[in-house]
């Protein structure tokens, strides 16, 4: 990066952090730490919805994601909007009447301290893992860029979070979210503006999307039915639908979100702007990856994306082999880049047999193409066997830095970074609320005063810092980051969703039936992910309905006088 990269990425987040800081000046309760003091406006906590979720995770594995795959992931987010608009209906006006910190109150005035403490716990682990990955995602870059040790940047990424996060708390979140949620529209507009402009002078932004249809990277709706396909239209309306409910039902980094608006109306208006806008950016966001796929059919393309492994191959004894698996790689995208200029020229002209044998000819390089990428990923694992083989999260990030002019790479950098720090403030926030409210003052110290449970979460906070930053430190094996983060959350969401919907609509079912349903559902999901018994979308609807299920049946076998014993 030049010195002009620098000063735009400094300026940036220093920006940002200040800025959330001053606005935030005055959190001297308990209540204006954790939720604001309930006063912010709808717009305030749509977007502070939208930035919790959006994490670096997005924007940087989404569109390697698009890349590599193509645009079915954005059928992951089609249960969303209907998610939204039942929260608003049903959640929201229970939580705000209830007047509660965390979700999980609500489920010992409803149970009894058992299953709040387990559900409590749950979402503790989930998040808290979670959280490790988010901070994980943009140390990447940092390593990358200026060639650090990765273990002291998840040291220094997961740090500078916390700094604002201890002091300002909730209040400095929100406003920081404003301004995050800004520049992450503005830069990433304007990447993919520039990526089209990149292209050849005769290949438009429709002639684009015509070489990525050819090439499958337009496959937005998948409507066959299989529990086995990670990314189908059932599958983001049904298993999406569920997650997104539990999510931003049950999740406390999101439910503390819309509890600082400053009424129903204005918590409900939130959530409904989230589903209208998380689609349509998140399409956006893989339709960038999917032009860089384009720029590079026109443009030579890395062997790998990830340079500090290639790099290590040069100097290592399996240069020679990796210098042919280049060569061979160079005249492959040679012959590919033809075989598109083919393609383009059949397609003005009509020609349709001309068409079909570009587009045969396409496959066939792409297919050697990913033959040369295996041998060159076997080289990587036999020279470094602790190497991250996985390109997918450094491939936007490789075209930024070598392609974008100076100035934007700097820009980008930062909405990177700043998206990191939206999600990751929003999860220390939850974490430590729940543990003070949830565990600390339920169950070690229930009397003492505000100052008191504000230090504790102030301290709790500094807690699952440290402990997120541990767990950055073991996340570089786990392949494409956003599908690792969804993953993660399906293996917890369905049975925390389970036991709200229990609490909210069976009535007849008590504490001791929904406890240990709750744990058998646990273990079901854990297992069927295992064995790989279903694609992972699939596990946040079993978890609910097994909860569910279980904890009826378990109600029917104990008899209703024993409710919540």
């Amino acid at each position: 990066m030049s010195v002009v990269d620098w000063g735009v990425l400094v300026a940036t987040l220093a920006g940002i952090i200040v800025y959330g800081i001053v606005k935030s000046r005055g959190s001297r309760s308990m209540d204006d730490y954790l939720l604001a003091g309930q006063s912010l406006p709808w717009y305030h906590v749509g977007l502070s919805v939208m930035a919790t979720q959006a994490s670096a995770v997005t924007f940087l594995s989404a569109p390697g994601q698009g890349f590599s795959d193509g645009m079915r992931f954005v059928q992951f987010y089609f249960g969303l909007p209907l998610a939204m608009v039942v929260l608003s209906v049903t959640f929201v006006p229970i939580f705000h009447k209830l007047k509660v910190f965390t979700a999980y109150e609500f489920l010992e005035k409803r149970f009894d301290t058992r299953v709040r403490t387990l559900t409590a716990g749950l979402f503790l682990l989930q998040r808290g893992l979670s959280t490790g990955l988010s901070i994980y995602a943009p140390a990447i870059i940092l390593s990358t860029i200026l060639g650090w040790n990765i273990y002291w940047t998840n040291l220094i990424m997961g740090g500078i979070v916390l700094v604002y996060t201890v002091t300002g708390g909730t209040r400095a979140i929100s406003h920081t979210h404003l301004q995050q949620m800004a520049v992450v529209t503005f830069a990433m507009a304007l990447a993919g503006f520039l990526t089209v402009r990149l292209l050849p002078d005769d290949i438009g932004f429709i002639d684009a999307l015509q070489v990525a249809g050819k090439a499958g990277r337009m496959n937005l709706i998948d409507l066959k039915f299989d529990p086995d396909s990670r990314y189908n239209l059932w599958s983001g309306l049904i298993g999406g639908f569920f997650l997104q409910l539990s999510y931003f039902g049950t999740d406390q980094s999101q439910v503390g979100r819309y509890l600082t608006g400053e009424s129903i109306g204005q918590s409900r208006l939130g959530l409904l702007m989230n589903g209208l806008l998380k689609v349509p950016m998140q399409f956006l966001i893989l339709l960038v990856g999917v032009l860089v796929f384009v720029f590079y059919q026109f443009n030579p393309a890395p062997v790998f994306h990830n340079k500090q492994e290639t790099d290590r191959l040069r100097d290592s004894p399996y240069a020679s082999d990796y210098q042919r698996a280049e060569t061979r790689h160079q005249q492959l995208t040679a012959q590919r880049q033809q075989a598109v200029l083919d393609m383009q020229a059949a397609i003005r002209t009509d020609n349709e047999p001309a068409e079909t044998a570009a587009v045969a000819v396409l496959k066939e390089t792409d297919d050697a193409l990913k033959t040369v990428k295996a041998d060159v990923t076997k080289l990587i694992e036999k020279n470094n066997p602790a190497a991250d083989t996985n390109d997918v999260n450094y491939v936007f990030l490789r075209f930024v830095l070598d392609y974008l002019p100076h100035g934007l790479i700097g820009l980008l950098i930062a909405v990177i970074f700043s998206a990191s720090m939206g999600s990751i403030a929003a999860a220390y926030n939850s974490l430590a609320s729940t543990t003070v409210v949830d565990v600390y003052k339920r169950l070690v110290n229930g009397r003492a005063d505000d100052a008191h449970y504000l230090n504790a979460s102030r301290w709790a906070t500094i807690g699952w810092g440290i402990f997120c930053i541990i767990v950055a430190q073991f996340a570089n094996r786990l392949g494409s980051m956003i599908e690792a983060v969804n993953i993660l959350g399906s293996l917890f969401y369905g049975v925390i969703l389970g036991v709200f919907i229990v609490a909210f609509y069976v009535k007849s079912i008590g504490g001791r039936a929904t406890f240990w349903a709750a744990i058998i559902g646990e273990l079901f999901v854990v297992l069927s992910w295992y064995y790989d018994l279903t694609a992972f979308l699939w596990l946040n609807a079993i978890g609910c309905l097994l909860v569910v299920g279980i904890a009826w049946l378990i109600q029917q076998l104990i008899g209703r006088e024993t409710l919540n014993t």
